[in-house]
């Protein structure tokens, strides 16, 4: 069971994911990426290196961030080493 990858459960995914780039979509107009420091059981999560993608009327605003402590309430999808630059 542990080297099939589908049969993981969530927490044990995201605790693989500890070190490297992921891709968090949020619930409302915004997106991040970054590298994952860590998270607790709530999935409140710390991310460093962040790009942070907001949809405006204006268009899409890109905010720079070097670390970043996120509510798990308000996280929708999480992708592992995805990217919104790579669609």
């Amino acid at each position: 069971m542990a080297n099939n990858p589908s049969q993981l459960l969530p927490s044990e995914l995201i605790d693989r994911c500890i070190g490297s780039k992921i891709w968090v979509i949020m619930k409302g107009d915004k997106e991040l990426v970054g590298t994952l420091r860590g998270f607790d059981v709530y999935v409140n999560m710390v991310l460093e290196d962040v790009t942070e993608y907001e949809i405006t009327s204006e268009g899409r605003r890109i905010t720079k961030l070097d670390q970043i402590l996120l509510n798990g309430n308000n996280i929708a999808i999480l992708v592992p080493g995805g990217s919104p630059e790579s669609e």
